[in-house]
């Protein structure tokens, strides 16, 4: 995570030379959030440390930064983005949506949260069906067979798919949001820099975390009822992923939050003396082999010759509420289908 975290820093020092800010910054490669409101919160609390990482929650003041994964993850042979998304495009051309199989899809490391693994007892029964298959991914069985039943491509052939929390967040959601099948998601505890972005009903499904295995049902029986919404959900999912999601608009806002960032900063940032410096030719040559190839296929070859894009306004509080609003409406409308 640190490696390819760092990487996708030098990334961006290669595609816009001279333009980020001398800052400085600490960095928690862990999922969880830590900055907890409560603590910073009254007439005589402390200011919140800022603090980046993957992922944020409701509860919490960290700063959410794309996650290294969009920059391969070696251990799981899970490519860089820019090349994977290319492929899952493709891949979502293989096979028409009503021709796929008509259930829900997960398929992953259940042991990780009591959630997962209270995903499971979805599976079907000889006295129910409710819709699901659920498989277990065993990640150091697959790297010993060369990752062959493990491509995320391939894996688009579900008219369904599971997106459930671990620990925290989880790097699968753009995968599985990338599928052109309806995203069934778990109600989430946590967000990443772009799931808040999401509507229920427009870009997924809601699945009740205290329910699933009925809720799935209900969402799967829905979906085979009303084939033109839900394909146009599953669409709309994807194609916010493949094209809002498109590394030149990563870096973008990689640029823009590091910007705004350093804006804040009451001192001049200076080079600590025991520092280490880095380069792009420094991380990727004395790298592993699967880490280099990762490495090269997603270097920045050069400067860009656009500027980055312009960074919308943020919402204003009347704006903001009244997207909770609806969310929430939305949200509360599927809860009472299922009942």
């Amino acid at each position: 995570r640190d490696v390819f975290t760092l990487w996708g820093f030098l990334q961006l020092l290669r595609k816009y030379p001279g333009r980020v800010p001398d800052l400085e910054l600490m960095f928690d490669c862990v999922d969880w959030p830590v900055l907890q409101l409560k603590y910073f919160r009254g007439h005589n609390a402390p200011a919140p440390p800022p603090l980046f990482r993957y992922c944020g929650d409701d509860n919490t003041y960290d700063i959410v930064f794309p996650d290294w994964s969009f920059w391969g993850w070696a251990e799981i042979n899970i490519k860089p983005w820019e090349l994977l998304s290319k492929e899952l495009k493709e891949g979502n051309k293989k096979m028409r949506w009503t021709e796929r199989e008509p259930y829900a899809y997960w398929k992953g490391n259940p042991f990780v949260a009591p959630t997962r693994m209270d995903l499971l007892s979805c599976n079907p029964t000889d006295k129910q069906d409710w819709h699901a298959r659920v498989y277990v991914q065993n990640w150091a069985e697959e790297a010993q067979h060369g990752f062959k039943q493990s491509s995320l491509a391939d894996q688009c052939i579900h008219r369904y798919k599971i997106y459930i929390e671990g620990s925290a967040w989880s790097v699968s959601e753009k995968y599985i949001l990338a599928c052109d099948s309806v995203s069934l998601i778990v109600d989430p505890h946590y967000y990443d820099f772009f799931s808040r972005s999401l509507m229920p009903m427009q870009h997924y499904w809601p699945i009740s975390e205290d329910n699933k295995c009925r809720s799935i049902k209900y969402a799967v029986e829905w979906g085979d009822r009303h084939k033109q919404k839900a394909q146009a959900i599953g669409k709309a999912a994807s194609a916010f992923i493949l094209e809002d999601l498109k590394m030149d608009y990563i870096y973008d806002y990689m640029l823009h939050l590091l910007t705004e960032y350093a804006k804040l900063l009451k001192f001049k940032p200076t080079i600590p003396k025991n520092a280490v410096e880095l380069c792009s030719e420094t991380m990727a040559c004395p790298a592993p082999d699967e880490q280099k190839k990762f490495m090269m296929q997603s270097l920045v070859k050069g400067p860009s010759d656009t500027a980055p894009c312009i960074m919308p306004p943020p919402y204003d509080p009347v704006g903001l509420q009244a997207l909770i609003r609806r969310k929430n409406s939305t949200l509360g409308v599927v809860k009472k289908w299922e009942k």
